[in-house]
């Protein structure tokens, strides 16, 4: 089956409009399953004029499912029945008020036994909506955090690579097994300035035989 008429199926079983045989194409690509049902769930929600209610939705269920263990595990059993899982997320996403688009997607993830996925179509659907509002995803990777003057210099020499219409979100993490330097990732492109990357190459330069 095509790539894009398994979105449409998704994309139907997500929106109460009878207009979805055109999604609607996301300002970025995703992949893998869980980029299927976030382009499909961003299609819907814009049909729906749903957005950024779908947005909310998913943070908020996002943090409450990494905040619980027990919930996390429940979500991802292998034995639960699908239509029992299916209904019980329908009635707990009514009870909690949820866009109606955000109830279809957990309905339809749990009846095709993709909740383990969960974690992973939301933060598809965060790359996707960043896209929307213009802006850049940029990961940073440190051997030890970034002070407030060290952050802003990398922000304002990280725009180089941003069109004009664009602004940077940017995440910082620490690694201390990089040794120094840093990793950055923003938008597609990937560079490794770290220490650690150096001394493994010099390490395959001497390793190399005569």
């Amino acid at each position: 089956m095509a790539a894009s008429t398994k979105l449409s199926i998704i994309a139907r079983s997500l929106s109460t409009s009878a207009s979805v045989a055109q999604l609607v194409k996301p300002p970025v690509q995703v992949f893998g399953v869980e980029g299927r049902y976030a382009t499909a769930l961003y299609s819907a929600a814009t049909k729906m004029k749903q957005l950024d209610a779908v947005e909310k939705d998913l943070n908020q269920l996002q943090a409450a499912v990494r905040g619980n263990p027990k919930l996390k595990e429940s979500l991802s059993s292998p034995i639960a029945q699908r239509r029992d899982m299916a209904a019980a997320l329908k009635e707990t996403a009514t009870q909690a008020r949820m866009a109606q688009v955000t109830s279809n997607l957990l309905e339809t993830m749990a009846e095709n036994g993709r909740m383990k996925r969960l974690d992973g179509v939301i933060n598809a659907f965060k790359t996707i909506m960043a896209a929307h509002r213009g802006e850049v995803v940029c990961e940073v990777i440190t051997a030890k955090p970034l002070d407030d003057a060290q952050r802003k210099q990398l922000e304002n020499s990280l725009k180089a690579f941003l069109k004009p219409n664009e602004t940077i979100l940017l995440t910082a993490k620490v690694d201390p097994t990089i040794m120094g330097g840093l990793i950055v990732s923003i938008g597609d492109k990937y560079v490794d300035m770290s220490i650690a990357q150096r001394v493994k190459k010099y390490t395959d330069i001497i390793s190399q035989p005569c």
